[in-house]
């Protein structure tokens, strides 16, 4: 005999938080429905890295804060994502667990991930006020996605070689420091 089918609450803020602090495993809110996430792969860490490092500084001058995959961004009432980096410039954070007002968005593509990162996530992310810049990195080749807010509506920009402009630190990033290190797929060894 099959068991007892259970009726799906969605969760509100304040208990996933709660619940979310007691588990073993990381999980997103989304409408209220917690969702486990995958772990990370040895390049997708290299990439954040190299992103946290190049970025920090500027942050850290311009007087934002930086944080890398473990901080939560609460998008709406019952929705909580991990981002792979979010630069946050404005004033203190209302939670100790996440941040709800990002100038910056960064996620790392990966097979499991990049259908949600370009569709759920994109949708999400440009709804948020405080965001300038969305930028989806690929995990498989040197390539970044740009979004970034103009004056008449979100502008993409998509980079094989050069640099990203990050609209609310004001500096470009290189993809060379992107990928410094990153063993990527078919190119032999690190980039």
């Amino acid at each position: 005999m099959g068991k007892a089918a259970k009726l799906l609450k969605p969760m509100e803020a304040e208990a996933y938080l709660a619940w979310e602090e007691a588990q073993p495993l990381r999980h997103e809110l989304v409408e209220g429905v917690p969702y486990a996430m995958a772990g990370a792969s040895r390049v997708h860490n290299l990439i954040v890295g190299n992103l946290y490092a190049f970025l920090r500084p500027h942050a850290r001058s311009r007087g934002c804060r930086i944080y890398t995959e473990t901080v939560k961004l609460r998008v709406s009432e019952r929705t909580f994502y991990y981002p792979d980096l979010i630069v946050v410039c404005a004033g203190e954070p209302p939670h100790t667990h996440y941040e709800e007002a990002p100038c910056l968005v960064v996620e790392v593509l990966s097979e499991a991930t990049e259908a949600i990162d370009r569709r759920e996530k994109l949708w999400r992310y440009r709804e948020i006020p405080s965001l300038q810049g969305y930028l989806l990195v690929e995990s498989r080749a040197p390539r970044v996605e740009a979004y970034a807010r103009g004056v008449e509506g979100w502008l993409y920009t998509l980079h094989e070689e050069g640099a990203v402009e990050v609209p609310c630190l004001g500096v470009s990033l290189p993809l060379e420091a992107i990928y410094e290190g990153v063993p990527l797929e078919g190119s032999g060894g690190a980039y």
